[in-house]
């Protein structure tokens, strides 16, 4: 796909970009991708969103273990490292890294750049239930959080510019859904790999661009014809799907399988729901990114998770679940332990378990689970 090669390049000069805006005097607002962070404040107070999204790489998380305890999970560690290494160009760019505090994890990464950078750190908090006080909370951080834009910006964020900027970030996530609604077909026109990292160049890249770059996406796949596969079609429920970590697709698309869908919990931006653009805009963004937004796996109770689990499934007609863990997330590991009852009596469908840590030593291991498990799917769908 030529747009695919543009959205590569566009990636590729992002970093330049970024340095020419910070030297015209914009502002530079890095934020942890955990789907908590309304982006479309940033674009209204005049700044510019970057995810601090890499990951996939052993030697940052390695890095980390000189500032923080090994026993943060695998992304976390390598969001530190990636700063402290200074081998990521863009982390050292920011202005200031806006951290939604989900769990200690996060908010351990959020202290350690406190700690040992130079770069202001700013929180809000994210409740772990839903209930209309902890919607009033989150909704609270958001208006500290324009409040700090402002500051930082010295604009205003009006509700014009923030409903301007609501609407297209919902025609983006309109395109995401097209290409998604693509994927649940025999014949998917996209990979998983391709479709991902779409997703990632839509928290790196300008929205105005990525916007108009999904649309020639969708107007290509429109054309494309691809031969049916024999494979098992599979969904990766993720603690983190981060930018740079593909392998784990590229062992199951060489071991004759296919992902046609992805549930994570960080990591990728959560497109199925839109945010309405009557009322107050604040409030509609509160509702959308908590109250709308499918928790991750440190949510309590877990059971929405679940529930969106067994409809994804059905929807696309998956034959098996591949849960892909960072190493040292307690909730996901705790999670893990039920969930292949849940799949197996709600979907009739097997669950592979891999952990990471970012390490290649792990690749051997992966590639024979993986491997086996699908073999086992071809197995299952030759006797049924």
């Amino acid at each position: 796909m030529q747009t695919l090669e543009k959205i590569s390049q566009h990636m590729k000069d992002r970093s330049s970009e970024l340095r020419e805006l910070k030297s015209q005097g914009k502002k530079i607002v890095g934020y942890f991708p955990c789907g908590y962070f309304p982006d479309e404040m940033v674009y209204a107070a005049g700044a510019v969103p970057v995810a601090l999204n890499r990951g996939g790489d052993h030697e940052p998380v390695e890095v980390a273990g000189s500032y923080i305890s090994r026993w943060i999970y695998t992304f976390g560690r390598a969001c530190i490292g990636n700063r402290m290494s200074g081998t990521e160009p863009i982390y050292n760019l920011i202005d200031i890294f806006m951290v939604p505090v989900t769990d200690n994890h996060v908010r351990i990464v959020a202290d350690t750049w406190d700690t040992f950078t130079d770069v202001e750190v700013f929180r809000f908090g994210v409740p772990h239930v839903k209930m209309q006080e902890a919607l009033d909370f989150y909704e609270g951080g958001l208006r500290l959080l324009k409040d700090r834009l402002e500051k930082l910006t010295g604009n205003q964020i009006t509700d014009q510019a923030l409903n301007e900027e609501i609407e297209l970030a919902n025609k983006e996530r309109d395109l995401f859904n097209q290409i998604a609604e693509m994927r649940k077909g025999e014949r998917p026109p996209i990979s998983s790999r391709d479709f991902v990292t779409l997703n990632h160049a839509s928290l790196l890249l300008d929205r105005k661009v990525m916007v108009g770059l999904l649309k020639e996406v969708v107007d290509e796949l429109k054309g494309i014809e691809t031969a049916a596969s024999a494979g098992p079609r599979l969904m990766i429920m993720s603690t983190t799907l981060a930018h740079g970590d593909y392998r784990v697709f590229d062992m199951i698309a060489n071991a004759g399988g296919q992902v046609v869908v992805e549930e994570s919990g960080e990591g990728i931006r959560h497109f199925t729901e839109k945010v309405n653009v009557n009322g107050d805009p604040i409030k509609a963004l509160a509702d959308r990114y908590f109250w709308k937004r499918v928790p991750p796996g440190w949510f309590r109770p877990g059971h929405e998770r679940q529930a969106n689990a067994i409809k994804v499934a059905t929807d696309y007609k998956i034959d098996g679940v591949v849960w892909y863990q960072m190493m040292f997330r307690e909730s996901d590991e705790m999670e893990s332990f039920w969930y292949p009852e849940v799949l197996k009596k709600n979907v009739g469908v097997q669950m592979l378990k891999l952990v990471s840590d970012y390490d290649s030593t792990e690749r051997g291991q992966f590639i024979t689970q993986i491997e086996t498990f699908i073999e086992s799917l071809k197995t299952s769908k030759t006797i049924r």
